[in-house]
């Protein structure tokens, strides 16, 4: 993809972001915490344009990160779209990268796994892990202990938005580059361009 068509599509899904996945309003979070705006990804990862935008936006920041990973996965719910048009997208570009996806706890029938996928990938192999919105970093945390408990290396987590509140540190302190597509005061300034009055 050239630089002018990835700048296109990151404006365009800025834009799917600030318009359908963005509230302002008050709500408490996972964590506790009031918030001042609600922000809900899924609206965007699982839009046919949102999550074909996704797919091509995480894949050229991913080549331009330099990283270079063996297969791409993250904790389901959020991370499942996410993980397949990342998939989708490699292989069109003739990139074949094994997916999985991590539960909350292991399954307590068939194998008892918790993570699911990763056929054919070798012990030790560098992942990289996908979410949709970082802002504690819990998810991700739980979903790095699986992977590692599993034989895996996470080495980075790509997230679509990243709340500022205090995640991209938790992350970091385990060892794992954080690759943002979206800061969330960059969603807030889309979300007021496009509700200016006219």
């Amino acid at each position: 993809m050239d630089r002018e068509s990835f700048e296109r599509d990151r404006a365009r899904l800025l834009e799917l972001v600030a318009r359908i996945a963005y509230e302002r309003r008050q709500v408490v979070l996972r964590s506790g915490r009031v918030s001042d705006y609600y922000m809900d990804c899924r609206r965007v990862t699982l839009h046919p344009e949102g999550s074909t935008l996704c797919g091509r936006v995480f894949w050229q920041t991913y080549l331009d990160s330099g990283l270079r990973v063996a297969a791409v996965g993250g904790p389901t719910l959020g991370a499942d779209p996410l993980v397949t048009a990342f998939q989708i997208t490699a292989f069109s570009e003739g990139v074949e990268l094994p997916a999985f996806l991590v539960r909350k706890q292991a399954k307590e029938h068939g194998t008892g796994s918790r993570v699911e996928g990763r056929f054919g990938l070798p012990a030790g192999a560098d992942v990289l892990l996908l979410e949709d919105v970082l802002t504690t970093g819990i998810s991700l945390t739980e979903a790095r202990e699986g992977v590692v408990a599993d034989g895996y290396n996470p080495v980075a987590c790509m997230v679509l938005v990243d709340r500022d509140e205090g995640g991209r540190q938790t992350l970091e302190a385990t060892g794992l580059k954080v690759i943002p597509v979206f800061s969330a005061s960059e969603v807030a300034a889309q979300y007021d361009r496009l509700n200016q009055p006219r």
